[in-house]
């Protein structure tokens, strides 16, 4: 039996953006909210309903539909149902402020950070726009540098048995060491009455970190392993291993794209660097952080090819 729980590889990769774009999804969501929170002017666009002398324009559906990402095909019943979801919006508006709720510390604390946000999130897009796509030569360079994620490709049958932390006791742990198969291990905790979910998964070398990749590849041929997962224990065992590699012309989009962001990340950071320099900052209320020296990833993790 090998336990290999120090192997981070059932765990989900984390996605870098420019500083998570500062928080867009917040942003988007709250962006919603502050349409209507401006002035009283009548807004642009041809009106398609008024609501309590509040107008909702096509303009403002249109503009719904695109954040929505709404397929053309889709936006005839999207615009019905945008409609009546703005309508009501606009009734628990009216009737909020009515309240005076935008006026509370909470809310007004709310808008300005929205505010702060969207405005740098701006400036963050205006800073991406300038970003000059990847060359060729990179995208080629990327796919020599990494073998496992394309050309050497390979994918891992994994069978499962999840156990829960709670019955992974010390008469379970004391089995595991003679077992020599998992269905030996599942007819065991059946007869002891052990909770477990049997499972199949499929990983591949361009998803799992480097040593997860070393030491499944140098597992003896039906070897049991244990990997911790949440609130679970997994028992597995490596049912086969297939070549699947990548072509280059296959895997050039999805190359452009990651290194397209990363270039975005690096000049978001520089930028955000530069302002710092010329900024005076003065740490008041807490003792200033040690500074560190970020540089740029050299192998981050590319999302698996498809």
């Amino acid at each position: 039996m090998i336990d290999i729980d120090e192997l981070p590889f059932m765990e989900q990769k984390n996605s870098v953006s420019c500083r998570r774009m500062l928080c867009g999804v917040l942003v988007l969501v709250i962006t919603t909210g502050l349409s209507a929170c401006g002035s009283k002017d009548k807004k642009a666009g041809q009106s398609l309903v008024r609501v309590n002398g509040e107008e909702i324009t096509m303009l403002q559906i249109n503009d719904e539909l695109k954040r929505a990402g709404v397929q053309s095909g889709q936006q005839e019943v999207a615009t019905r149902q945008l409609l009546e979801s703005m309508i009501d919006r606009q009734l628990i508006l009216t009737e909020a402020m009515r309240n005076k709720i935008d006026r509370t510390p909470d809310t007004m604390q709310a808008i300005e950070r929205a505010k702060a946000q969207i405005i740098a999130q701006a400036y963050l897009q205006n800073v991406a726009s300038k970003v000059a796509k990847p060359s060729k030569a990179e995208i080629d360079d990327y796919y020599q540098k990494h073998p496992t994620f394309f050309a050497e490709r390979k994918e891992f049958d994994l069978k499962q048995l999840a156990i829960a932390n709670k019955n992974f006791d010390d008469g379970l742990k004391l089995f595991l060491d003679s077992a020599k198969s998992l269905d030996e291990v599942a007819a065991w905790m059946d007869k002891h009455g052990v909770q477990y979910v049997r499972r199949q998964m499929t990983r591949s070398t361009a998803d799992l970190p480097q040593q997860a990749v070393a030491q499944l590849l140098a597992l003896p041929k039906g070897q049991l392993f244990i990997v911790g997962e949440g609130d679970s224990r997994v028992l597995n065992v490596l049912a086969a291993i297939r070549d699947n590699p990548v072509l280059a012309t296959n895997a050039a989009p999805q190359i452009e794209q990651f290194l397209t962001n990363q270039k975005i990340k690096e000049a978001a950071d520089v930028e955000i660097a530069h302002l710092r320099s010329l900024a005076k900052i003065e740490y008041l209320a807490a003792s200033a952080p040690v500074a560190t020296v970020s540089t740029p990833a050299t192998d981050t993790k590319l999302a698996e090819p498809k």
